[in-house]
């Protein structure tokens, strides 16, 4: 039985009751979140302005009438609109670090924010060393280098200037802005042309990746989202040409480079057949995220 509208009740009874409301809903995941009872975790955890992390340890604390029915409006919208939750609520998690989110900007999702947190990547990031983020979006992935290696310089560049300025508010919230320097253009020419003082240890990149195929057919949650942090071309590789070709330049000798292929890897092995590429191992499996070392792009 749904409790009443005036009734106060548990945590865990809201995100039951959203849950229940969710799943009835034709709604995809993906955006943060994997099935209903996630982002039920999710609209709930928000109303007492935790992570969804800590609600897990208050599934027994009292919420509010108001809060539940807050809750309840905003599962409503969520399967009204088809909007990744993350626009709804204002804000996204990623590796249980909290980012601001709008429709400027693609919502904070990728495989290789599990590598930096997990230390895969510590060899390609010496003390003092210089890492880049290319294509940074919302800037998260440069955020969560700067957390996990606070004596590293961390660049991020993307061509969206709407995705900069929330890329922006991110810095500001972590309080990076120091640490992490924002620049605007089209893949490298955000740089200046290479020089022993901008060339990089650790390239980290999650460019658009999706092939003209799947675009015409994801959901519509996935539209919602700027086309142009999404589309990759007919096979999904166009600006990871760009990327790979020029990278060599921007890399220093031992330095690697870390790229999020989705599910694109077949287009990958036939537009890269000559690259000893090295998959690493996430989540999602082993070859959703490759890395190739400078010395095997020269």
């Amino acid at each position: 039985m749904d409790p009443e509208p005036s009734q106060a009740v548990t945590l865990n009874q809201c995100i039951d009751q959203v849950a229940q409301r969710l799943e009835t809903a034709d709604l995809h995941y993906g955006h943060g979140a994997i099935d209903a009872q996630s982002e039920a975790l999710w609209i709930a955890s928000k109303q007492l302005e935790i992570s969804p992390a800590d609600a897990l340890d208050q599934l027994d604390q009292t919420i509010t009438p108001d809060q539940y029915q807050n809750a309840l409006q905003v599962a409503q919208t969520r399967i009204e609109s088809r909007k990744p939750l993350a626009y709804i609520l204002g804000e996204a998690w990623l590796m249980g670090v909290p980012f601001f989110c709008s429709e400027q900007s693609i919502v904070p999702r990728s495989w290789i924010a599990e590598l930096i947190v997990n230390g895969s990547l510590e060899t390609w990031l010496p003390a003092d060393g210089n890492a880049l983020d290319l294509c940074t979006g919302n800037g998260s992935l440069a955020i969560l280098l700067a957390l996990s290696c606070p004596d590293i310089h961390v660049t991020a560049c993307d061509i969206s200037m709407p995705a900069l300025s929330v890329a922006s508010r991110n810095l500001d919230r972590h309080g990076l802005s120091n640490q992490v320097e924002l620049l605007s253009g089209d893949l490298w020419d955000a740089l200046e042309e290479p020089n022993d003082d901008n060339r990089f240890d650790l390239i980290v990149c999650n460019p658009p990746y999706v092939n003209s195929s799947s675009m015409n057919s994801l959901p519509a949650e996935y539209h919602a989202e700027p086309a142009l942090a999404l589309a990759g071309g007919n096979d999904g590789m166009d600006l990871i040409r760009r990327i790979i070709a020029a990278a060599p330049d921007y890399l220093t000798d031992r330095g690697a480079i870390l790229i999020e292929i989705g599910n694109e890897y077949e287009h990958f092995k036939k537009a890269f057949p000559q690259i000893p590429a090295i998959w690493m191992e996430v989540s999602a499996g082993e070859e959703q995220v490759l890395l190739i070392q400078a010395e095997d792009l020269r």
